[in-house]
């Protein structure tokens, strides 16, 4: 098949690159569209772009249909963070052709090139806030909102290429209904006490900016050492806040402090709204918000976006208050089940779901190769 690439920055032409994957997916049943005003303020204006750098290119066939996508991302503080140099690529959709996606691919390894990077790694976004990594295992699977599908041609055509794995991010499914043993909220009760830390309520944080403030370098700090992962900036952070806050629902969330209020461990859940983001089709109107408003209120699935504790209260067994709160609080409700967030293999936070029932969801790859 004949095809030709384009680096596009029109407005006209993000639209198209943003729209690609709802044409490339319409049969298929897995699949969960972002709102497309979502993916065009975070191609053309996330926070994030005030340190890194993205470019975007289509693929047309002879006929001038869009045959795949692709975006590169520079991000500085990332390589400096991690002594690397490398550049990110994402967005990344290609119908079933390997010449298709290899020349996608080219464009960011010469763009990369140019910057004088040593290596390509992805699929990425500017940081892990963002959707990321490629389906190898779980296609049969529903991903959340905030997690990639793709078909599973993809990896098939990475192996192909010869471009190789850098870390696999791994969702598990749970029953959340189960409840809670008795001596386990006994123990956690003891360690509430033992270290003097308490449970708030969500509305004390929200408008509070010595918490919020405390949230994000507690967040920060606590995935610091996990591959690919970037501080996010206070600009990032605010976005965070002013986008996810106001939809925090206090069954689904548990925030811990310390005695100076400073904050200790956080797990905060979501209903789960792939099934309404699949019927409103990228669009809030006319019918999109009356779905994804609907699910919201009446869900049986949650998401587990994130878990986790700042680093001098790690090891210490308070990871189980988090699960424990927010366990107890869906034994009494019409929860069912509850889906992780990706996980890299190598995060020893992932043994924790050993206790638990569980069973395999998705499994996600970075890929990387060496372009000097």
């Amino acid at each position: 098949m004949g095809f030709k690439i384009k680096e596009i920055s029109t407005s006209a032409n993000i639209k198209k690159f943003i729209k690609f994957p709802h044409r490339l997916y319409r049969s298929n049943k897995q699949y969960v569209p972002v709102l497309d005003a979502d993916e065009y303020k975070m191609l053309t204006a996330s926070p994030s772009l005030e340190y890194c750098k993205i470019k975007m290119w289509l693929a047309f066939s002879d006929g001038d249909e869009i045959v795949g996508r692709i975006a590169g991302i520079y991000n500085p503080r990332s390589n400096e963070v991690h002594n690397e140099k490398r550049i990110r690529f994402g967005w990344f959709d290609f119908i079933e052709d390997k010449e298709v996606a290899s020349a996608l691919l080219q464009q960011v390894i010469e763009w990369g090139r140019e910057l004088d990077m040593k290596e390509m790694h992805g699929p990425l976004s500017y940081n892990t806030w963002g959707r990321q990594g490629m389906l190898i295992e779980g296609f049969e699977n529903i991903p959340p909102v905030n997690c990639l599908y793709n078909y599973s041609y993809y990896p098939r055509i990475m192996e192909e290429l010869g471009i190789g794995k850098q870390v696999d991010w791994v969702q598990v499914k749970l029953k959340a209904n189960v409840g809670v043993p008795e001596k386990l909220r006994r123990i956690n009760q003891m360690l509430l006490k033992k270290y003097k830390l308490r449970i708030i309520d969500i509305k004390e944080m929200k408008g509070n900016d010595k918490l919020l403030e405390s949230f994000f370098e507690s967040y920060n700090e606590s995935f610091k050492k996990i591959d690919n992962f970037i501080p996010l900036t206070k600009s990032e952070a605010d976005q965070i806040v002013k986008e996810y806050f106001p939809k925090l629902r206090d069954e689904l969330t548990c925030i811990i402090v310390d005695h100076n209020d400073n904050i200790a461990a956080f797990g905060v859940c979501f209903p789960s709204l792939s099934k309404s983001f699949q019927k409103a089709k990228g669009k809030l109107l006319p019918f999109g918000m009356f779905h994804i408003m609907k699910e919201f209120k009446s869900y049986d699935t949650i998401d587990l976006m994130i878990l986790g504790a700042a680093p001098k209260w790690q090891h210490k067994g308070i990871s189980s208050i988090y699960h424990t709160h927010i366990a107890t609080n869906l034994e009494r409700g019409r929860i069912r089940y509850a889906i992780s967030n990706p996980q890299a293999e190598n995060n020893s936070a992932y043994k924790v779901w050993g206790r638990y029932g569980y069973e395999p969801y998705m499994r996600r790859r970075c890929y990387i190769k060496n372009i000097e």
